[in-house]
């Protein structure tokens, strides 16, 4: 089931890229496996997936040592400071910095382990009561405090859109999402590179990909249905 999901999804991907003028190429599909046992991750992975999304560190770490070295990590959920050491050697790209002070805390620890991190600073473009993230207005500020900090990188932005029925609902909310990143990389802030934009979810990364997306999260579409509750970031 899982194989036939993944080759649905990057044949959608593959005809949105086409309406709009854009390279399949340019848009990383990360499967979003949180709460799926690693049995069905190795699935995905034999069926050619090597970026998987995870809501929760200690998901992470548990199945990171379990599945094949070349497998890229995401860290897609709500980072709390005191999990940050665990996590930023295991994972190639952290969407989800919602304030100054954590990305302090990445600095803090990165140092400490001399690496370098990239993040996506995640953006509560719909201004959701229930959402993390910092408002459009302040992500320029805080793209210029968190740019002095030597070890951590800022590759893009990110969100969640809200839950919708029809996807073109949250058309709008991705095009003000591309307008900030090509506003911000515009202006050639130095440590910034405004080269990923991670956004869009099963219920509406065609849309997404239409507004600009690199980089979409999907885990129903692929998985099924989660088998916890929690927000859902796919």
């Amino acid at each position: 089931m899982i194989r036939e999901n993944l080759e649905e999804v990057r044949e959608r991907i593959r005809l949105a890229c086409e309406r709009s003028g854009r390279r399949v190429e340019d848009v990383t599909l990360i499967s979003v496996s949180k709460t799926k046992p690693v049995e069905m991750l190795q699935e995905a992975y034999e069926a050619g997936s090597r970026d998987f999304g995870e809501n929760h560190v200690q998901e992470i770490l548990e199945k990171h040592g379990q599945m094949p070295e070349d497998v890229r990590w995401h860290m897609i959920g709500h980072l709390q400071k005191n999990k940050v050491r665990q996590v930023i050697d295991k994972v190639v790209l952290i969407h989800s910095v919602d304030t100054v002070g954590l990305a302090e805390q990445i600095e803090k620890e990165a140092a400490k382990k001399d690496l370098d991190i990239d993040i996506l600073l995640e953006v509560n473009v719909a201004g959701e009561e229930s959402k993390f993230g910092f408002c459009p207005e302040e992500v320029e500020e805080a793209v210029r405090k968190i740019s002095l900090l030597p070890h951590v990188h800022i590759k893009g932005l990110m969100t969640i859109a809200p839950f919708v029925v029809n996807s073109e609902d949250n058309r709008e909310v991705f095009k003000k999402l591309y307008n900030l990143y090509v506003d911000i990389r515009g202006k050639n802030i130095d440590n910034v590179s405004m080269s990923v934009l991670s956004m869009g979810m099963t219920g509406d990364y065609e849309v997404a990909i239409e507004e600009g997306a690199t980089m979409i999260r999907v885990g129903t579409g692929i998985f099924g249905a989660r088998t916890r509750n929690g927000e859902s970031r796919a």
